[in-house]
């Protein structure tokens, strides 16, 4: 793995399972904040060494279709409660692959988004990063995300997710 470590702070069950899903299918954004304020009350509990927000991104296609990105509402309300910069428009999803969740094992799921994420620019190098996203179903996508950040000069990858598949 290139990424540092991933953080979750539930499981992708029950009661928070609903809200995730609700938030990401359901336009209910007026989920950003809280989950936000979870995310930062963890931070705070268990510090990380970081200096900038960066959202999973979508594809151009899946944001039309879905008219918003939930990595990115919770990255910006988490940078408003942390005063963490938020670096959006600096990863890039390069191919429009099939949700991690349509994909059964962990090779298809590493093999679905290896090489589907670019970093443009020089803002991030150097930079200790904490991807944001909402749900870690295996670890691949928030993985390739740190190949490319990498790779483009970032010092470090970590990342945090409202949830995680279990």
């Amino acid at each position: 793995m290139d990424i540092e470590g991933i953080r979750s702070l539930f499981r992708f069950e029950g009661a928070m399972r609903q809200a995730i899903l609700h938030f990401k299918y359901k336009n209910v954004k007026a989920l950003s904040a809280p989950l936000a304020q979870l995310m930062e009350e963890y931070l705070l509990a268990n510090p990380l060494p970081i200096d900038v927000l960066v959202p999973v991104p979508l594809h151009r296609r899946r944001l039309r279709q879905r008219g918003y990105n939930q990595s990115s509402l919770l990255a910006r309300e988490l940078g408003k409660l942390s005063s963490l910069p938020v670096a959006e428009g600096s990863l890039f999803r390069l191919r429009n692959t099939p949700p991690q969740t349509k994909v059964r094992s962990a090779e298809e799921r590493q093999s679905n988004v290896a090489e589907a994420f670019f970093c443009r620019g020089q803002q991030l190098e150097g930079k200790r990063i904490l991807l944001i996203d909402d749900v870690c179903t295996s670890g691949a996508t928030l993985n390739s995300c740190a190949i490319a950040l990498k790779a483009a000069g970032a010092s470090s990858v970590w990342a945090l997710t409202v949830a995680r598949e279990v």
